[in-house]
């Protein structure tokens, strides 16, 4: 008998990093959070211990969402998209997911011709990361 790992690596189409994207959805809102990345490594921790874990491409090193800010993210379920190139991490989210101290990333929008900022920060990046 086959596992669900192992019909998962079937089914997923890494870039040629290694990565695939993940959208974090608010499981019980729908509310869209946040897009990063994951590879191999970042998938099996986060289906190990229900904490997400990303991939950072910028350290290049493994990146547990909250490890820093405290804000992090229970997985709820994960779903893969038809072609295989994208995660759905649909999540329980604590606090603010967007490193500017919002809840999402999406806080912005384009209204009228112009961009507008259309959700407020919520908790200052200062006290996330101990930055000043």
């Amino acid at each position: 008998m086959k596992s669900v790992a192992e019909d998962l690596w079937k089914a997923l189409k890494f870039d040629a990093d290694g990565l695939v994207a993940a959208v974090a959805q608010q499981y019980d809102t729908g509310e869209v959070l946040m897009v990063a990345w994951m590879n191999r490594t970042a998938i099996e921790e986060t289906l190990a211990t229900g904490r997400v874990c990303y991939w950072s491409r910028s350290r290049r090193s493994l990146w547990r969402k909250g490890e820093t800010s405290g804000q992090s993210q229970k997985l709820v379920e994960l779903r893969i998209d038809c072609d295989g190139d994208t995660l759905l991490l649909l999540v329980d989210q604590t606090g603010v997911a967007c490193h500017t101290g919002r809840r999402s990333c999406f806080y912005r929008a384009v209204r009228g011709g112009a961009l507008e900022t259309v959700s407020a920060v919520e908790k200052d990046p200062r006290e996330l990361y101990g930055k000043t």
